[in-house]
Formats: structure tokens, C-alpha cells, sequence
């Protein structure tokens, strides 16, 4: 009759453990919280099977502990999972092992070689006598903790994912929100005086660089390029501020040097110092021939004479923007147009790109290819196919923005 009876109990057990595997599976498939989740365990374990104490440590953004029944609230953060659990990579007895009081079996679970977690078990302190309930149900404990795991870990890998389609969202957003910062060809002046064009390609989906030119009145044209120190969201959210500032600011009347300082003040406002923007703003008069320009730290623009083969360097005069509170001297430079002549502005994302012999191009391409009379537009577009820009140049680290103008 003992023996009977013995059997209907492990018959009654086994049939329980498949009802728990099952019932485990449906809450799993109805996508249960993390919490209720961890609860039915904790209940399968301890309060039917008997189980003293379970602490289970994973790997969130970092290691935590997410349940502890029955264990001392101290372990939670006394634990070093990298030094002492690490080791483990098979389910091992520990019963009073140094640094392990209360814990009996330490189960890890692993996916694809990679731990997800490791899970504490102990028995109460008891003196009865017969198997540890731990022992008993060793199999059936580690069955049920790689599913619950695995499946807390799916549950974050699906919220992660979900937060990564959002922010690609945003970022498609912020991306289409600053090409309308940048002007299109069809925008920029084709006839008269001055002819503008531009190129632009951000190496992320947004980027901290920005071109612009401004009709500012019925002879004078202004233009300009920038690049914010950094990149990503941040860059790119100065740089349209940046924008508005300039937009707002930039007329016929002011002089360039109080535009500068204008400007300085406002992105040390908005950046608190963490942030500055290299900048080159010109204006032409179409009547007197007059370029006038400041070149805050920027990469020198090239400026090319077609019928005297002269080339000029467009060199700094003055700090970055937002580099200091105040820009203690910025100097206005002025160059007479006499001839068609080119003026091509760049980012460092071209300059910087990398020749056959690992060197900067610089401005040899440049110049190579403007050095003639043909529109600059035309040549910008055939040193950009010999550089591979944008889809054939394995080299590019960087936005690359340019703008280029023919003055008459």
C-alpha cells in the first residue's frame, strides 16, 4: 500500500510539474508582464513544491537582481556576478561554499553561449528528514528557469527593439526636418551675377553640418557654410537653431564682424560651452564687385580667378563659434572680383578624406578640378564621381557639405 501510495504522489507531482510547464507556456504566449511572470514562478516553486529561497540575477542593461524570495535583502548588491558567478556554467551545488551562505544550487542559464542569468535556490533551514525538496526537483527547477529566463529576456530584446524603431523614426523625422534647413539647387541663385550651388550628405541620418545662401537685397548676396563640433541629434538641433539665428540676423546692412559676435552669443547660450560651430559667412555686391567674408575657424575656402589662373585661400580670422564667451577680434577680409571667378566652400568631411597614400586631399582636388573656365557646379559634380561621393567611397567618416558659386 506504501508503495501505491508513493506512486500516486510522484504521479501527482509529475502530472502538477506538466500542468505548471503549461500553464507557465500560456501566460508566455498572452504576454504576461515581467512581474506576473516572476510571480507564478516563485508561487510554482516555493509555495507547491517547497522550495526554501530563490534569487535570480540577470542581465538587464547591467546585472540585477529582479526576484528574491526568502534570501537577505544584502545580497541583492553584495553579489559581484562578473567575479563570482561568471565561473559558472553548468547548474552547481554550493551548500555552505564561502560567499555563498544560504545558497544551495546556483542554476546559470545561458543562450547561445552567451549567460543570461544565474538563479539561487536554497532550502528553509529544516531538521526533517527525507530528500531536499532542491534535490528532488532539480530537473523540473532548471527546466522551468531557462523558460522563465529565456522569456523575460525575449520581453526585453521585443521593448528594446520597439525603442529602436521609434528613435530610427524620429531620427527618418529629424532627417527630413533638417533637408528642409539645407536650400535646394533650384532654391539657390542660377542666373546673373552670382550662381549658387550646393552638395550635401550627412554620414548619419542627421548631421551637425549646414550650407544657406540669402538674397539680401537687389545687389547683394550672401552665403555660408558651417559645421558643428560633434554629430548626431545634438549637433544637428544646435546647428538648426543655428540656422534661425543666421536667417534671422544676417541682412544687408550688418556688418559681418557684429553678425559674428551676434551669433557667438547665442550658441554659447544654447551650448553651454559644450558644443562650438566652425563657420564661413560671405557677402557679394553684384555692383562693386566686392566679396566681403569673415572665416570663423572653417576649413579655407577656394577662390579662383578663371582669366588670371590666381587662387586664393579664404583663410581664418577670427575663433569658432561659441569657442569663447566673447570673440575678443574678428577681422573682415575683402576680395575684388575682376573676372568670372569660382569660390568653392567645403566641410572636413571632404578635406579630410584620405588620398592613396593615406594623406588629407585637402584642397588639391579642388583646385585641380575648378582650374579652368567651365561653371564650378559642373566641376564639383566631376570631382565628386572621382572621389566616389556619396555611394562609392569606403573612406567617408563625415558629412560632407559643400557650396560652390560663380561670380560675375
Amino acid at each position: 500500500m506504501e508503495e501505491k501510495g508513493s506512486s500516486r504522489e510522484r504521479l501527482k507531482i509529475s502530472k502538477f510539474k506538466l500542468d505548471a510547464l503549461l500553464d507557465i507556456t500560456l501566460s508566455i504566449n498572452a504576454n504576461l508582464p515581467v512581474a506576473q511572470l516572476l510571480e507564478k514562478y516563485d508561487s510554482i516553486l516555493r509555495n507547491r513544491l517547497g522550495i526554501g529561497k530563490i534569487m535570480i540575477f540577470k542581465l538587464q542593461e547591467k546585472w540585477e537582481c529582479i526576484l528574491n524570495a526568502g534570501f537577505p535583502v544584502s545580497y541583492e548588491k553584495s553579489v559581484n556576478v562578473e567575479e563570482q558567478l561568471m565561473p559558472f556554467t553548468e547548474t552547481a551545488i554550493v551548500t555552505n561554499s564561502p560567499g555563498f551562505e544560504g545558497v544551495d544550487i546556483i542554476v546559470p542559464v545561458y543562450n547561445n553561449l552567451v549567460p543570461l542569468a544565474f538563479v539561487f535556490i536554497g532550502d528553509i533551514e529544516e531538521e526533517g528528514e527525507g530528500m531536499s525538496p532542491v534535490l528532488k526537483h532539480l530537473n523540473f527547477i532548471q527546466t522551468i528557469s531557462s523558460i522563465i529566463i529565456v522569456a523575460i529576456e525575449n520581453i526585453r530584446l521585443f521593448r528594446e527593439s520597439l525603442k529602436q524603431e521609434a528613435m530610427k523614426k524620429e531620427l527618418e523625422l529629424a532627417s527630413r526636418m533638417q533637408m528642409m534647413l539645407i536650400p535646394h539647387d533650384k532654391q539657390l541663385p542660377s542666373e546673373g551675377k552670382i550662381i549658387v550651388s550646393g552638395f550635401y550628405f550627412p554620414h548619419y541620418e542627421v548631421g551637425g553640418d549646414y550650407y544657406d545662401c540669402i538674397t539680401l537685397s537687389d545687389n547683394q548676396t550672401g552665403f555660408c557654410i558651417a559645421d558643428v563640433s560633434g554629430k548626431g541629434i545634438s549637433a544637428a538641433i544646435l546647428m538648426s537653431n543655428f540656422q534661425a539665428s543666421l536667417r534671422a540676423l544676417f541682412t544687408g546692412e550688418i556688418e559681418l564682424a557684429d553678425l559674428i559676435s551676434r551669433l557667438n552669443r547665442i550658441v554659447v547660450a544654447n551650448a553651454a560651452g559644450e558644443k562650438f560651430i566652425t563657420f564661413f559667412v560671405a557677402r557679394y555686391d553684384h555692383i562693386t564687385g566686392v566679396l566681403e567674408y569673415v572665416n570663423a575657424a572653417h576649413n579655407p575656402p577656394v577662390f579662383y580667378d578663371t582669366v588670371t589662373g590666381e587662387t586664393l585661400h579664404l583663410s581664418s580670422s577670427c575663433v569658432g563659434i561659441g569657442m569663447l564667451d566673447e570673440i575678443p577680434f574678428v577681422k573682415t577680409e575683402k576680395v575684388k572680383v575682376k573676372n568670372h571667378s569660382k569660390v568653392v566652400c567645403y566641410t572636413d568631411g571632404l578635406s579630410e578624406l584620405k588620398d592613396e597614400n593615406g594623406e588629407d586631399i585637402g584642397t588639391r582636388l579642388i583646385i585641380k578640378h575648378i582650374s579652368n573656365s567651365r561653371p564650378v557646379k559642373e566641376n564639383i559634380s566631376l570631382m565628386l564621381g572621382e572621389l566616389g561621393i556619396p555611394d562609392n567611397n569606403p573612406g567617408l567618416f563625415d558629412d560632407v557639405s559643400i557650396i560652390v558659386a560663380d561670380l560675375f
